[in-house]
């Protein structure tokens, strides 16, 4: 029987490094983490990021430790880059300083369903509050049309939840 050794939560978050923000999320963005941090093991993807993931895993599925984000009291929260068939996405998720979840959620990216791309370019600025913005396009055009794009706020409260403001 081939088990997988576990991993302790101090362990995971050593893979996400405390920056400085502002920080901005784009499609290119995950390069720079992928190159600069170290990976996460089977063990952590499967203890602290699989739980949080709707969906099934298969074995193309990339998970991209990000960072940490300063500041945080009584809660950590990291962003973490996934990737796989045709989606890219940063995620929030945050925990409690024992390991426990406490909510996620997808802040940026792109996404594929379908003919429609929709993208997300996210900012944290050093208040941790999170803008985001979206536009969609067709598959099958090469313009952007900028009657779709929205934009919303989200930000950490205290207890670790990410709200919408």
């Amino acid at each position: 029987m081939n088990t997988i050794p576990s991993a302790t939560f101090h362990q995971f978050l050593s893979k996400f490094p405390v920056i400085e923000l502002p920080v901005i999320l784009n499609d290119e963005a995950y390069h720079t983490f992928s190159t600069a941090n170290s990976p996460l093991s089977e063990a952590m993807i499967r203890q602290f990021i699989v739980p949080w993931e709707a969906g099934a895993e298969d074995e193309f599925t990339e998970y991209v430790p990000c960072f940490q984000l300063p500041k945080t009291e009584g809660f950590h929260a990291i962003v973490y880059w996934k990737a796989n068939l045709m989606n890219y996405l940063y995620t929030l998720a945050t925990y409690t300083t024992k390991g426990q979840a406490i909510d996620r959620r997808v802040i940026a990216g792109t996404f594929v369903n379908g003919q429609t791309i929709t993208q997300s370019v996210a900012t944290i600025n050093e208040e941790r509050e999170i803008f985001v913005a979206s536009g969609q396009s067709k598959a099958q055009d090469d313009a952007y049309d900028a009657t779709t794009s929205t934009a919303y706020e989200l930000e950490l409260a205290p207890d670790g939840h990410i709200l919408n403001t």
